[in-house]
Formats: structure tokens, C-alpha cells, sequence
């Protein structure tokens, strides 16, 4: 057990600051700062002496030098129980710092900054701030750190009789908190400044990559029972996603269900219109838009109600009593959306193992974002596919036959849908809902064939529109779904044989357009 008698304070953040300062006045604690954390203590009525007092140095170079010296690193680093190190303290008038509470400038929020120049985010690196708190968190035995306002309450919780005393464990706690955040604003600084050049332009990709996550919550298992998982996310996630959704109710989530959950959801979310979407085993197997919801979500179920069943369902609106109602009829493993009425809630919390899924509002994010993939030994890397709406802007109909601005729309929700199905994908839709959809096979004719037989088993294929994520690379995908009375194509073309493939639309009389961008999903 240690007691505190000395901090030293310079945050960036001060939420809570005040509160927290005073508590340690309070209990006899010297504090220690420097800049415009000595003024906003001092500001708030508290005694504050300067680092200045102790070094024996003004700040200096703009602030850029201010508590790097042997003084307070002396102060942080001293062994209490090595008494040599006690004796080099002793003999060099050198203070013992029991506590640091720090956090850095803010270098993540400057760069997203518009206009932020080059000079301005090497300015926002922060220097002697990560360099006092990895010296406290290695002296962890004796010195306490604090990097997140959150945690001035765990400290102070400790306080009795006007002292505050920590012990080993609390402080390893807030160490290892504290390398972690050093080591998520390093990686922030190693990213940034690998894709940014001295004339502020910018690279497509990094010479090196450092990801950071912390972990979120153990999941009830990982692939397989025998699995164990965890998920670990992302700080500061502002578009909406799996990963900083709350889980209203229900048992434990395992990996499977993140994954799928995050391909619904993301799937949902290609749509402003009211939508759902069910995944099973991380396809989609029913898609709808419907200005009614309830509708919208039967559409989606019955494109294949036999997987649909056991699978994950997400709106891109809020959910109402009467969808709850109709979702409770059946089994279903997750649920999500940005809101749900009260209503509804009080329909899903009667299935105590459904669990529910509440978003944060949906936004579309205007930042360009990455896609990491895993491999042994490596992670591959890549710009997001956050295309689909702008697909359609320069599309060529590539037959005589011209599509109706009804098919041109059928095939917009198929092909949202299409990009979000593992390759090789097919989707029919009509009616603004798809009717059948053939994923990950081999080849291309497969995929058309899987579709039909999924569709003839509901609502059929007469008179609908495929899309299909890649070229066709022979004209057997159009025959059979001429067979299928498809009436209109989306696809990308680039086939040295598109003439081929036109040729079959023309005998068959189905209208296709060619967008330009290929959708792939492995």
C-alpha cells in the first residue's frame, strides 16, 4: 500500500479536473504542473507549484521543453524500496512524484481538422507527455497513473481520513491502461505521418501499418463452442456500426453473430429508403425497401423464410410494435437497428435470448475508409467498397432494348444487394425486394441456377432483374436466366466476350446495363 503525497498534473483534457484537483488538495497532496494546466488549477483557487520551481528551468523552446528533466523523471522513476536509488535522490535534491495524471494533445482530433497544415500536426506530437507517463506506468510499484479523466474516481474512491492510499494491483491497473494509450497515440502519429508528405499532400496507403484496439467484451464463444473470443474495437468510432452498438438484451454474443451482425447492418445501411435486410452464415438471404416497415421486413423473411430462420435481421429505421410483433413469431439470433419504441421493447424483452442490437443514429460518413482482411502471417489492406449509388450515374445500356425507370430502380436495390454477397454473386429482385439470391460459387452459371432455385421455392422468377458483382464470362449466366424470365441485367462488363453475352440479351429480349465497377466479396 502507498500513500500519496505528491502529484504531478498537465492534461490537454480537463473534464473533471477541478473536481478531482480539489479532492487532492484536500488530502494534503502537492501538486505539481506547469503552462495552461498550472493557470486553470490555480484559476480554480488551488495552490500549484510550477515545474519550473523544481527543475531549476524555465519552460522553454515554445513549450516544447518542460518537464524533461532529471528532476522529475528522477522524481518518477526512483525505486522506493533500492536504496541507492532513494540515496541518488536524496543527493541530487530530488522530490518524490507519487502520482501523474496526464493526457497528450489532442493529435487525432488536429488532423481531421480542414486545412490542418504540415506544421500544425507535427506541432500537435506530444513529446514530454507520453515520456512521463511510460516512466510512471514502468515505476508502477510506487507511482500511480492516470491518462483518462473517467479514472479520477477509482483513485479517489481510496481516499480515508484525508489520505489516499493505492495499492499494487489499482496501480498495474492504470499502467497498463496507460502503455495502451500511449501506444494507441503513437500508432495514430505512425499512420498519419506514413501517408503524409512534407507538402501536405497525401499517399493513397502507409509505408507501415500499427493498429490499436481495446477490447470490448468477451464473447460467449468464438467460430465454435470450443473457440474462446473476444471482441476488440476501435476508440472513437463515429459512424454507426456493430461496433459501437449497444446490446439492449439477450444472451451472450459469440463471433459468429458480430460477424454477421456487421454484414447485416452494413447492408441495411446502402439504403435511405426504409429497409431490411436478414443475413444468414454472413449472406444475405432476403433484402425489401417498403414505406412500411412491417412490410418491408415480411418481404425481406419470405424471400427465403426457410434461412431467414435462426439469422440475423437489421432496419435502417426505427422499430415499431407491430414489427416486434411479427419478428417474436419466429426464431431469429440478433436483431439491430438505430432505435425501437418503447412498445416494441416491451415485445422483444418476452424473448430473453433475442438479442437486440440498438445503433447509433445512422449518418453516412463523407471520410473514405479501409477494409482489413487477415491472413496468416499478415493483414491486407485496402480502401473500403462504399460504392454503390454513384454506380449507377454513368451507366451504358449496353442492349437495344432500353430498361424502365421501374426495372433501373429494381435494379439498384439488387445490385446493393449483389456487393454484399460473397462472390460469385447473383441477386433477382423485383418489385423492390429480392426474390433469389445465389452466393459464393465457383462459377458464375451455378450462382444464376442457385438463385432460381431459391426463387422458385417463394415468389418466383418471372419478370424480375439480376444483378451479378463481376462480368459474365460466358453467355450460359444469360441463357439461364432467360429460362428464369429475367427481364433486365446489371453488371459490370469488361468480358472479352461482352458482344457474346450482348448478343444472348438480344435473342432473349432482356434489356442490360453495364455500370463499370466491379463488387467482389471473398
Amino acid at each position: 500500500m502507498k500513500k500519496i503525497h505528491r502529484a504531478l498534473i498537465s492534461v490537454w483534457d480537463k473534464s473533471g479536473l477541478d473536481t478531482f484537483a480539489k479532492k487532492l488538495s484536500e488530502c494534503g497532496i502537492e501538486i505539481i504542473s506547469s503552462g495552461g494546466t498550472a493557470k486553470y488549477l490555480r484559476d480554480s483557487g488551488l495552490n500549484v507549484k510550477d515545474v519550473s520551481e523544481i527543475t531549476g528551468f524555465p519552460e522553454m523552446l515554445d513549450g516544447r521543453v518542460k518537464t524533461l528533466h532529471p528532476k522529475i523523471h528522477g522524481g518518477i522513476l526512483a525505486i522506493r524500496e533500492n536504496p541507492s536509488h532513494i540515496k541518488d535522490t536524496k543527493n541530487n535534491d530530488i522530490q518524490l512524484i507519487d502520482l501523474v495524471v496526464v493526457n497528450f494533445y489532442p493529435f487525432e482530433e488536429t488532423i481531421k481538422k480542414e486545412g490542418v497544415s504540415f506544421q500544425e500536426t507535427i506541432e500537435n506530437i506530444d513529446i514530454g507527455g507520453p515520456t512521463i507517463v511510460r516512466a510512471a506506468a514502468k515505476n508502477f510499484q510506487d507511482v500511480s497513473v492516470i491518462v483518462d479523466s473517467k479514472d479520477y474516481d477509482l483513485l479517489t474512491s481510496n481516499e480515508k481520513d484525508k489520505e489516499i492510499i493505492v495499492d499494487k494491483d489499482l496501480n498495474y491497473t492504470l499502467a497498463k491502461k496507460a502503455f495502451s494509450y500511449v501506444a494507441n497515440y503513437d500508432a495514430s502519429i505512425s499512420n498519419h505521418l506514413g501517408i503524409l508528405n512534407t507538402d501536405n499532400s497525401k499517399n493513397k496507403m502507409p509505408d507501415t501499418l500499427t493498429l490499436h484496439f481495446e477490447k470490448a467484451y468477451d464473447l460467449r464463444y468464438g467460430e465454435n463452442p470450443h473457440q474462446d473470443a473476444s471482441f476488440f474495437v476501435q476508440k472513437n468510432i463515429e459512424e454507426a456500426c456493430v461496433a459501437n452498438s449497444k446490446q439492449l438484451q439477450g444472451k451472450e454474443l459469440s463471433l459468429n453473430n458480430i460477424y454477421d451482425a456487421d454484414s447485416c447492418f452494413e447492408t441495411v445501411k446502402e439504403f435511405n429508403e426504409t429497409a431490411c435486410v436478414i443475413v444468414k452464415h454472413n449472406n444475405p438471404c432476403g433484402a425489401a425497401i417498403h414505406e412500411n416497415q412491417l412490410q418491408a421486413y415480411i418481404d425481406a423473411r419470405d424471400c427465403d423464410p426457410v434461412s431467414a430462420f435462426g439469422g440475423i435481421v437489421a432496419f435502417n429505421t426505427k422499430v415499431s410494435k407491430n414489427v416486434a410483433e411479427e419478428i417474436s413469431k419466429t426464431f431469429i439470433e440478433v436483431l439491430i437497428a438505430p432505435d425501437y419504441d418503447s412498445e416494441a421493447m416491451e415485445i422483444l424483452t418476452k424473448k430473453q435470448n433475442l438479442r437486440v442490437l440498438k445503433s447509433p443514429e445512422i449518418i453516412k460518413s463523407t471520410e473514405s475508409s479501409k477494409d482489413i482482411k487477415k491472413v496468416v502471417g499478415g493483414v491486407l489492406y485496402q480502401d473500403a467498397d462504399d460504392t454503390s449509388d454513384e454506380d449507377f450515374e454513368d451507366y451504358k445500356v449496353a442492349t437495344k432494348k432500353q430498361p424502365s425507370p421501374k426495372e433501373i430502380e429494381t435494379l439498384k436495390l439488387a445490385w446493393k444487394i449483389c456487393k454484399n454477397v460473397k462472390s460469385n454473386a447473383i441477386v433477382f429482385a423485383k418489385n423492390n425486394k429480392t426474390v433469389g439470391i445465389g452466393a459464393g460459387q465457383m462459377n458464375r452459371v451455378n450462382s444464376v441456377q442457385l438463385a432460381t432455385i431459391k426463387a422458385s421455392e417463394h415468389y418466383g422468377t418471372e419478370g424480375s432483374v439480376l444483378a451479378s458483382d463481376a462480368f459474365f464470362p460466358f453467355r450460359d449466366g444469360i441463357d439461364e436466366a432467360a429460362k428464369a424470365g429475367v427481364k433486365a441485367i446489371v453488371q459490370p462488363g469488361g468480358s472479352i466476350r461482352d458482344e457474346e453475352v450482348i448478343e444472348a440479351c438480344e435473342e432473349h429480349g432482356i434489356s442490360m446495363i453495364f455500370v463499370g465497377v466491379r463488387h467482389f466479396k471473398h
